[in-house]
């Protein structure tokens, strides 16, 4: 079997994250020659059946992309003698060969979250969406087969496209070995963390994470307790968004008590949530919460969004707040916050939930549908069994 990955998309963040874990645990066969279309900048596994192609130089534009996918990319599909063309970034902007299946992944929820959509203001972000939803629909419409990462995500796909005729599965994202503590045990402290407890929430600042309530739900926390744990907010912060809550930060005089790191490095990661007194994530749009699922594997306790999304995912191991709602963040950490007793079972529930995901597991699963595809078998809908 000759699968061709599009990886072009993938450039930073999860893209990234998802096809290094994949294909680092996609076994080595001959009887599965996998082919990736990618960036230099993206690494790849050394394996004996995985092969970077070289792709169009001006690629890196999505403009000249695009126009190379739709008019190239089928000839070289059939060149290659493709058996299966794989997009997790889930724009199929290619008309396959005949002999060709297709697989597209449902990974961006937030072309699909009109309530999260109405918080912004018109401009490229609204635009970029509205235009993402019609070309994600289209491509999820037509392709072979679909693969989803939660449920939840299924089952709003489902219902927007009811006629659709292929197969959908539901194949969530697994953690990384490096994030899973066998006990909830501190190491060093990351370099530029303060020696203090630390509250932590991991994400690059942007509208729809919520750091903007999270700062002021830890201020109203402030005030009705002493509290000598900072907060760290770890991630990208050099955007519009993240400039609003540097203001924030300053009017609420919290200057030396909330630290932003700027972009943490994936390696420094796990150490950085086995650190956290409690780990903290806000975000009211996602598809399947990676940044959760690594928090939750660091055993430390963990309090989150209430989301559909997210309560899939963390079950009763989790304290869920309303991201929205800084008094109710302000609540859900006080309530836990002291008690000793319930942060080391909250620890222990959240690192025995995160062993349920696993990339073995995501990648088993992930090839034997494109497997059944390829060799003309129905496809095992159940995908998470």
């Amino acid at each position: 079997m000759r699968v061709v990955i599009n990886a072009l998309s993938a450039r930073y963040g999860g893209g990234k994250t998802y096809i290094w874990n994949l294909l680092d645990n996609v076994e080595e066969s001959e009887d599965c020659r996998i082919s990736v279309l990618a960036d230099p900048s993206l690494p790849l596994p050394v394996k004996s059946n995985i092969q970077r192609l070289s792709r169009h130089p001006e690629t890196t534009n999505p403009f000249y992309r695009s126009m190379w996918e739709r008019y190239h990319l089928p000839r070289l599909l059939k060149a290659l003698h493709a058996d299966v063309y794989f997009c997790p970034g889930g724009v199929l902007n290619v008309k396959v060969p005949s002999s060709c299946r297709s697989v597209v992944m449902f990974r961006n929820m937030l072309p699909f979250d009109s309530e999260t959509r109405a918080r912004y203001g018109f401009g490229y972000m609204k635009v970029r969406n509205i235009l993402l939803e019609s070309v994600l629909l289209k491509s999820m419409k037509h392709a072979d087969l679909l693969i989803c990462v939660s449920d939840y995500a299924r089952g709003l796909i489902e219902k927007r496209l009811k006629d659709r005729a292929g197969t959908t599965v539901t194949i969530p994202h697994g953690v990384a070995d490096c994030f899973r503590s066998s006990e909830a045990k501190r190491a060093s402290h990351p370099r530029g963390i303060p020696q203090e407890d630390y509250l932590l929430y991991v994400s690059f600042l942007e509208l729809y994470k919520n750091q903007l309530e999270v700062v002021r739900g830890y201020d109203i926390l402030r005030r009705r307790r002493r509290t000598n744990e900072k907060l760290v907010l770890a991630g990208h912060c050099d955007t519009p968004y993240g400039l609003k809550v540097r203001r924030e930060i300053t009017k609420l005089g919290l200057e030396n008590d909330v630290i932003l790191t700027g972009t943490i490095t994936y390696e420094n990661l796990p150490e950085l949530y086995r650190n956290a007194k409690i780990n903290l994530f806000a975000s009211t749009c996602e598809n399947c919460p990676n940044i959760m699922l690594e928090a939750m594997a660091a055993g430390r306790p963990l309090l989150a969004s209430k989301l559909d999304t997210m309560q899939e995912f963390g079950g009763d191991a989790v304290v869920y707040f309303d991201p929205q709602v800084p008094g109710d963040i302000a609540d859900k950490i006080a309530s836990v916050i002291d008690e000793e007793q319930l942060l080391r079972g909250l620890s222990e529930r959240v690192r025995v939930k995160a062993t349920e995901y696993h990339w073995k597991k995501t990648a088993s699963l992930t090839m034997r549908a494109i497997s059944q595809l390829a060799a003309g078998h129905v496809v095992d809908e159940r995908g998470v069994a």
